[in-house]
């Protein structure tokens, strides 16, 4: 199972999901608007098609392939992420006896995108989002060296990218692609946090408050994973194979263990222990995983929000961080779940008063 997004690798999602508010201007219906571009991805087969073929490339497919706005916006988005992104490099990868022994298996999953039922997957989405979220984005299923997906460019021209994956069958595309575009949507809806602005002894207290809250905003995975199974009477993992479902439900019951880390974490940030350049996202980074903690306990979170209080809840207090591990701690307190350090959630609530 290849991870299906990382928002380390995804600096302006962090931004979006450490929101405040919900939008104000947001109309109360807005139209969805996710369009597929197999551009690159049918470029990529073409040059694929040639090599098999016994034949040389012609310069006219490389081009094709260089001119896609897939092929364009994936190496932005790399160079931006400090990655090397290069022509010569992305050709010699197409051309690797790898790429050359995937080619009818590669061809084949293209042709299955065409099958994806979009809106249905941003039905699922939008069920977890405030009423009138706009859904605008544009899907690149890509076929490139890594194998991640992600978002891109969410205060621009939102997008998402998805691996080609042959070994991926329709139901679970269409999972994917709502967890994406629950993401995409998460941004939509909410806005930034206000930067901290106290002075003094208090100003330190702040940026720490601020860089927790930030990184709580992960917790967006889990509210994905709720967003793309459908509902809390779902399995998360339902249209993944055997070995997938075993682990998640391995990782989910261990979703106490991985709350009290997430807590040491949260009060690292919070009491200066993380200051230095780089440290709390180097310590975040380790929760990602496949699906780690940022998703499985996300989704308890989340799940038990549902369960106890109903979606309305949920989704009131989607877009802050804080008040969503208050409103959880408070259903877990009444459920005997595991419940957060009372200095962590008063540490993470919004305004003057947190930290």
């Amino acid at each position: 199972m290849r991870p299906i997004l990382r928002l380390l690798t995804a600096a302006p999602m962090l931004g979006a999901l450490a929101c405040a508010t919900p939008r104000a201007a947001v109309p109360p219906s807005a139209p969805l608007a996710v369009r597929t571009d197999l551009a690159e991805a049918e470029a990529a087969v073409a040059v694929l098609d040639a090599q098999a073929a016994g034949r040389g490339i012609p310069d006219d497919l490389w081009a094709r392939l260089t001119a896609t706005a897939g092929y364009r916006r994936l190496g932005e988005r790399e160079r931006g992420m400090g990655r090397p992104f290069t022509d010569s490099a992305f050709r010699a990868f197409l051309t690797s006896d790898t790429l050359r022994a995937r080619h009818a298996a590669l061809r084949d999953a293209v042709q299955r995108w065409r099958t994806v039922d979009v809106r249905a997957a941003a039905a699922r989405a939008a069920a977890y989002l405030p009423a009138g979220t706009p859904l605008r984005a544009t899907l690149y299923p890509v076929i490139k060296p890594r194998d991640n997906s992600f978002v891109w460019d969410l205060d621009g021209d939102p997008a998402f990218f998805v691996y080609v994956d042959p070994a991926e069958p329709p139901a679970r595309l269409e999972n994917v692609v709502a967890h994406e575009l629950h993401h995409v949507g998460y941004a939509a809806a909410c806005r930034d946090a206000p930067p901290a602005t106290a002075t003094g002894p208090d100003s330190l207290r702040a940026a720490r408050r601020a860089t927790a809250r930030l990184w709580a905003g992960a917790f967006g995975e889990g509210l994905a994973m709720l967003a793309a199974a459908g509902g809390p009477d779902a399995h998360p993992q339902a249209a993944s194979e055997d070995s997938v479902r075993v682990r998640w439900d391995r990782d989910v019951a261990n979703a106490p263990a991985d709350m009290a880390k997430l807590a040491a974490f949260f009060t690292d940030v919070l009491e200066g222990r993380l200051d230095a350049p780089g440290a709390a996202r180097e310590r975040a980074a380790a929760f990602y995983g496949e699906q780690g903690p940022w998703y499985t306990v996300g989704y308890v979170m989340a799940r038990t929000i549902e369960t106890t209080h109903g979606r309305a809840r949920l989704l009131r207090e989607l877009c802050d961080p804080g008040a969503l591990l208050a409103t959880y701690d408070a259903a877990a307190a009444r459920a005997g779940l595991p419940r957060w350090p009372a200095a962590v959630l008063a540490g993470l609530a919004a305004g003057p008063g947190g930290g």
